[in-house]
């Protein structure tokens, strides 16, 4: 096959244009990695391996097993843990239900309220910013600190709730709180919030900030109310953030195991029973075996849960 001279001017033509790509430069070979970098992950790895990957595999060995922790003998037993956990376990479908009920109650509560300071306190004004430092320092506390404090609001006898209702002439509203089985578990979802929610504004502070102000001025020029521009441009952009939020207060209140000891004791009675505590509990009667189960469920649980929020809520594009 013949090349006409003309087309062969013309392509050295445009080759020779200023900033045309070099053809030497495009059959050059890609860099080469350097092997030994690959090294650099290895410490990391390992750690990974040994204390997360191993213990989580031997979680799995361990469920199928009577084992009592001590003994050096044990027998399979197949799937009877997990059938004993949803059928026979009163104690367990109690808990269940307890961390069910704990972590709608915080992640509506805590992502509406968080939000809510995030609007407020959005603009870098120095009012804003000591705000902002306030309702962020129970973050810093440490979850047995905020056990102990709301421990203390909370007594009925010589807490501040209570004295503080008596002060104001509200003697009526007085109450037992952790005292009473039916109400216990609100108020530690309400001591959660408060725990976490300045570390959530935290997220969706950041999530306002990127908004163009332009869009707002533009909707507001077009007549939208503040409701209008919400619902059309601040909830899109900040629906990221939302994702965030929601999945990680998600598995902050499954795992809520040091404020539930710190408010109700060792062990926690049986209306502030959650996964977390139950399991533990299992652990120290010597039900190593199913105990393992149970973390299983428990590990289980959380990831169901956090994959239906992604799909039903749709903070997150289809796909991800």
């Amino acid at each position: 096959m013949s090349i006409h001279p003309g087309t062969a001017a013309k392509t050295s033509a445009l080759d020779s244009r200023p900033g045309a790509p070099d053809p030497k430069a495009r059959r050059r070979s890609p860099t080469r990695v350097n092997p030994a970098l690959y090294l650099f992950p290895l410490p990391a790895v390992a750690i990974t391996a040994f204390f997360l990957v191993m213990p989580t595999l031997q979680a799995f060995q361990y469920a199928v097993t009577d084992w009592n922790g001590f003994s050096a003998a044990f027998n399979y037993v197949g799937m009877d843990n997990f059938i004993r956990a949803f059928t026979k376990d009163s104690l367990f479908t109690n808990a269940l239900t307890n961390n069910l009920k704990f972590v709608l109650l915080v992640v509506v509560a805590q992502t509406v309220f968080s939000l809510l300071l995030a609007l407020l306190l959005t603009k870098n004004s120095r009012g804003s910013i000591l705000l902002r430092a306030l309702f962020f320092f129970p973050t810093i506390l440490s979850s047995v600190s905020v056990a102990f404090i709301w421990k203390f609001i909370y007594d009925p006898n010589f807490g501040l709730a209570n004295s503080v209702l008596g002060a104001v002439g509200l003697e009526s509203l007085q109450g037992s709180y952790l005292g009473n089985n039916v109400q216990a578990l609100y108020w530690v979802a309400m001591t959660q919030v408060w725990f976490h929610a300045g570390q959530m504004m935290v997220v969706f502070i950041a999530g306002l900030q990127a908004i163009p102000r332009e869009l707002y001025e533009a909707a507001e020029m077009d007549g939208a109310g503040k409701w209008q521009q919400f619902k059309s441009i601040t909830w899109p952009f900040v629906a990221p953030a939302t994702s965030i939020v929601v999945a990680y207060t998600t598995v902050q209140s499954f795992k809520a195991f040091d404020l539930i000891l710190g408010i109700a004791g060792n062990p926690p009675k049986a209306s502030l029973d959650i996964l977390s505590t139950r399991i533990y509990s299992t652990f120290a009667n010597s039900e190593f075996g199913y105990a393992a189960a149970q973390s299983i469920i428990f590990m289980a649980m959380i990831a169901l849960v956090t994959w239906l929020q992604r799909r039903l809520l749709r903070l997150t594009p289809k796909g991800e």
